[in-house]
């Protein structure tokens, strides 16, 4: 009598057992692993932790170093032209303009390495998301320098406030892993940049402090082809 209890009680635990084995993939490794990753079935992926809370953010952080990419680039050819043929400004907003837009590749390879995916047909809005949208860039090289300070602001923001969603959430949304590589390539390297731009548009701006700020403004373009 003792046998059969024994058995029915075994049987009832492993029932219940083959229920939550299904989240692990050694235990249905040749059907999970035969769905396609990308149909979202299969749990034989690099996804873990958070980051499936933090990928909506981190593609918005994406999509805002794109458009500043461009935004950039736009301003180094604008000083770029015959007309302004400031090559020291040039030179700034293009480097800015190729920083941002190797920024964005990085971070793409770091979500599929994650195991996510990078789709640019979504869009994801939130409190710390970068605004995108794009004003007047045909300015004057003072202007400019005081677009790309409010420019590097927004995204040092950001990625204070992707670090900050994988840092202080609950346990299930919580990705140090992703914390740790923001912390380490973006938030020290925005902060030096948002030091440097503030540091131009003030030294410029007592520069330009002369009935004929022309001479000051090319000697400080000729000190921006030094950098």
């Amino acid at each position: 009598m003792k046998f059969f209890v024994a058995l029915a009680l075994f049987a009832c635990l492993g029932s219940l057992a083959l229920a939550k084995d299904d989240e692990y993939c050694q235990n249905t490794v040749i059907t999970a692993c035969s769905t396609s990753a990308f149909s979202g079935n299969s749990i034989c992926n690099a996804r873990f932790a958070g980051i499936d809370h933090i990928e909506p953010e981190i593609q918005s952080y994406i999509n805002a170093n794109l458009a500043k990419s461009y935004d950039y680039l736009l301003l180094a050819t604008h000083f770029n032209s015959f007309q302004k043929n400031r090559p020291g400004f040039q030179k700034l907003y293009q480097g800015l303009s190729d920083r941002s837009f190797e920024d964005s590749i990085a971070l793409i390879k770091q979500v599929t390495r994650r195991g996510g995916i990078v789709d640019f047909n979504t869009r994801h809005e939130s409190a710390g998301s970068v605004s995108t949208k794009r004003g007047t860039l045909e300015v004057d090289e003072l202007h400019s320098l005081a677009l790309a300070l409010d420019t590097e602001k927004q995204l040092a923001t950001g990625a204070t406030h992707v670090h900050s969603r994988a840092t202080h959430a609950t346990d299930a949304e919580r990705d140090p892993e992703l914390a740790h590589y923001f912390e380490e390539n973006f938030l020290g390297k925005q902060a030096e940049s948002v030091r440097k731009l503030s540091g131009y548009a003030n030294d410029l701006a007592k520069l330009m402090k002369v009935p004929d700020p022309s001479l000051s403004v090319y000697l400080f373009d000729e000190y921006l082809q030094k950098q």
